[in-house]
This record gives structure tokens, sequence and C-alpha cells, in this order.
């Protein structure tokens, strides 16, 4: 007999509890629901209908948001009574499109150029239907088997690709800020693994231990820096922000100074943090002298390139990642330049020992001596954690790794077409040339007396734009401040988007401007 899809599913009784004191018939109709051999013509239909579901609205989309409102949105999701299941795929994906999918944020259309969003790629799709059904837990090797061995694979490969040598490991993680949290967590066991080899700190408990320790990143350095010092008991302020120049690299001559300073203070440098790839500029910092300012001060030296790492596999650019070889870990992110669905980021090491610092045996799960297992929670902050890696090795085996090169290298040429724009129109401000595909930009027209807006009614303008575009729908930018000061800032990692794309989104903000500017004179 065929298998047969469900119709409905009744709640549970109240004061009726699920297990051997539930109604048989509930329970059967439960288990209709249950991914299995019996089940599985019913999970081709039903995952036929939300494939076809997205690709519907998506081929309707004609701009990357419709503008909805957080009040209207709420309401329609507050509306939903989830006591009363609606029992079939057809009616939950309708519901579905009401309260999800009209009003997404497409990060595919050709106008949304905000954040590091970056439109997918198919074979990556592909993959995340595979492994959400297969569901492998990639903590222990009775739960993943061959899984482990292709994230095993990808990060050799990675590593390979960033000349990290032959010692090299690492593991995927949840995103850029885990592994930048886990590379730090890293280098402050081994500092503390360092120091307690001094007879004088003996039997000293780690808070005493961390209180010298200190890591030096740029002041464009990502956020997460910052929060990764709090949360390993070092504190805010154990960061030192060094000095960029007008490029938004940092200096290394403000570098050695910083670290001068700490060992005439009795400071210990536990960690240099470049950054390849800046969230709003992409600025790559000089990797070969701050990797030498590192190594002569005995810190560990991280490479920060969520953004960045998209440039390993670049056919025009790859030359801007040249001394990340020499980094004891890097952080990249898959789920940025490598155009996959998030999550997909990996942490990667030069040293495969050091992963030591955050194993932990349990023995349930991966006791001690069982070194015939791989078991990748040895090397992981997460114990479950999803087969993620499964996408970019579906992508590779597809598209290849030079075709993802070839996307990102687009999106950098679009961004540089796009800065000559801006630069060259009176009535925008660029505030620094393109280095990989972000712009930062603001709309500060020419007066009737010939001078620009003044710069607080600049800041308060551009913020103002910004609100009033993502209202309409029609285009999504982002915002940051350089200086104190508000700017607009696009994200551009569309392939197929053009420079009249960008153009008109640039038309917009200027009659967007204009038009504020004019109501405000009308007001006033």
């Amino acid at each position: 007999m065929a298998p047969t899809t469900p119709t409905s599913v009744q709640p549970v009784p109240p004061g009726t509890q699920a297990g051997s004191g539930s109604p048989p018939e509930l329970v059967q109709d439960a288990t209709a629901h249950l991914f299995n051999a019996r089940n599985a013509a019913g999970y081709t239909a039903q995952m036929l209908r939300g494939v076809t579901a997205v690709a519907a609205r998506v081929s309707r989309c004609t701009r990357p948001f419709t503008g909805a409102t957080p009040a209207e949105l709420k309401s329609r999701v507050d509306g939903v009574d989830l006591g009363l299941p609606l029992g079939d795929t057809a009616s939950a994906l309708e519901e579905l499109e009401d309260v999800y999918l009209r009003d997404a944020v497409y990060f595919h259309d050709a106008k949304y150029a905000a954040h590091l969003n970056c439109p997918v790629v198919i074979p990556a799709l592909v993959a995340e239907a595979v492994l959400s059904a297969v569901n492998s837990s990639m903590d222990t090797w009775d739960q993943s088997a061959g899984a482990t061995m292709i994230e095993r694979k990808l990060i050799s490969w990675a590593a390979g690709e960033l000349g990290l040598g032959g010692s090299a490991d690492g593991v995927f993680t949840s995103g850029g800020s885990q592994s930048n949290f886990q590379a730090l967590l890293l280098a402050r066991n081994q500092a503390v693994e360092w120091l307690r080899l001094d007879p004088e700190h003996a039997g000293f408990r780690l808070p005493a231990l961390l209180e010298k320790l200190r890591i030096y990143t740029s002041a464009d350095s990502h956020f997460s820096i910052g929060k990764s010092a709090a949360m390993l008991g070092l504190g805010y302020d154990a960061v030192v922000s060094v000095p960029c120049g007008r490029d938004h690299r940092m200096e290394p001559a403000a570098l050695a100074g910083e670290l001068a300073r700490a060992r005439n203070a009795g400071l210990v440098p536990l960690a240099v943090v470049a950054t390849a790839g800046t969230t709003d500029f992409g600025a790559i910092d000089p990797l070969n002298e701050l990797a030498a300012a590192a190594r002569e001060n005995g810190a560990w030296f991280h490479v920060d390139a969520a953004y960045g790492g998209g440039l390993m596999v670049s056919g025009r650019h790859r030359h801007l990642l040249d001394g990340i070889h020499r980094a004891d870990s890097v952080t990249v992110d898959f789920h940025k330049t490598f155009f996959q669905p998030v999550s997909s980021s990996a942490l990667l090491v030069r040293d495969a020992a050091m992963l030591r610092h955050v194993t932990h045996h349990a023995d349930y799960l991966n006791p001690a001596g069982a070194l015939d297992r791989p078991n990748q929670v040895d090397k992981s902050i997460q114990t479950t954690r999803r087969f993620d890696a499964l996408k970019l090795w579906l992508t590779l085996r597809i598209m290849g790794a030079d075709a993802l090169g070839a996307l990102f290298d687009e999106a950098i040429g679009l961004a540089s077409c796009v800065g000559e724009v801006l630069d060259s129109d009176p009535d925008f401000e660029l505030a620094a040339p393109p280095q990989l595909s972000t712009l930062v930009f603001r709309y500060r027209p020419l007066q009737p007396d010939g001078r620009r807006l003044h710069q607080d009614a600049a800041d308060r303008l551009n913020q103002d734009i910004r609100s009033a575009v993502f209202a309409s729908g029609e285009a999504v930018v982002a915002g940051t401040t350089v200086a104190g000061r508000h700017y607009l800032k696009f994200t551009l990692l569309n392939a197929e988007a053009g420079v009249a794309d960008i153009r008109s989104i640039i038309e917009l903000l200027r009659t967007t401007g204009a038009s504020l500017l004019e109501a405000a004179e009308v007001s006033a």
C-alpha cells in the first residue's frame, strides 16, 4: 500500500500526556509525519510543495521588500493560534505566505545592497534539503560517519588554499562571531598554559592569570573581538584599539608602539587580530607586517577573514590575502563570499594540536582513550552541530571553486564602477575608495550658496533617507558612522546586479533626499 499524506492532526486533549497514555489514533496520525521509509512519498510531495511555494514567491518578487511595518507583521503573526494545527501542508504554506514569505527581505534582488547577505547558489540549497532530512549531528563519529570525513576534507582544502601548512586543522562553526570567539579562546588558553610554566604563577587560578593579557586589533575590526574578550573573562578593556590609516587598515607602526607600551607596563600580548575585509570598508590589514609584530612579541596571530576569505578562490584579487599563511588561526564565513546559505563558517588553525584547548571528554559521548574514533566534538565548542559543510561540498562538486571566485570578482568589479559613479556625482560624498565590495557614502548636495549641506543636517538627512527607502521597499541600503558622522552604505554581493541597477538606487536616494529637504523647508 502506498504511504499516505496525513490530512489532519488533532490537538492532544487537555490533561492527556503523550506516550502510552495518548489516544492510539493521535499517535498514528503523528507518526505519519515522521521522516522514514514508510512516509517517503509523503516527504517528497510535501517538500515539493514547499520548494514550489518559495519558487513562486521569488518569481513574483519585483523588489527586495514590501515595506511591511513591524506592527502589521506582529498583528498577522499574533493572529495565528498555535493550539489549532491546520493539519495539511498546503494550508500551512498558504498561511506562511501571509506571515513570512510575502514580506521577507530577499537578498537575491539586485536592489538589495545593505549587509553582508549574499544571494545563495542552488547547489547549496540542494545540500540544505539533504542535510536537514538526514539530520547528521557532527559531534561524534557514531552520529555522522561520512559527514565527518567530508567536513575534514573541506577543512583540509580551505587550509591548503590559505597556505597554512600540513599541520593545519579546523572545524565548521555557526558564523564569524563564533569562529573569532573560538580563536581567542585557543589563544587565551595557550597563553595561560605558558604563564603557568613560570613558578611565580604556581597555584594561580584562571582569573588571576587573565589580568595582564591584552588583545590588539584595529579600530575598524569587528565588534565580536571585544565581545569575545568580555565572554573570555578578560573584559572589553583588555582589547587595545590600534589606529588605522586613511585607508582604514591597521597601522603597523601604531601596533609596534602599543606593543612596546605593553612590555613597559608588564602586560602580556595575548593576540594580534588582523582583519581581512572590514565590515564597512572591506579593508585588509597589512598581514605580513602584523604577523611579524605578533611573532616578535610572542602573541597569537589571528586573521578575521569572515568577509575577505572568499578571495582565496578569486581569479583576480587573491593576492590581497598575501601574508595570511602566517596566521595561527583564520576565520572564514562561507555564508558571505562563498554564496552559501546561513549558517556556514569555519575556524582554521595552523597547528592542529592547539584545538586541544577546547577538548572535553564525556564518558557517554567521546570518552578519553577512544583514539580510533574521529569525533569532531573534540575540536568544537558546540556539541550538537549541523552538517553545514555539505553545502560547500556540493557547491564545489557542482560549480567548482573558480566559479565561486568569479562571482565574488564580479561584485568587487561592480563596487569599483559604482565608486567612480559616486565620486563624480556632486550630490554625494564618498568616504573612501572601495577595497572589496562595500561603499560608504552620503547624500550631501550643494546648497544655493554653493556650499554643501551642513554636516549636522546631513547626518539627520541620511538616516531619514535610509528609513524612507526601506519603508518604500524599493531598495535596501545600510547605514554606518564614520568619525561620528552618519553615512549610507552599499554592500554589493550580487553578480547579476549591474551598474544600471545600482544607479537606480542612487537616483532613489537622491530623489528621496531632495523630497525630505523640500518638506523640511516647507515645514520651517
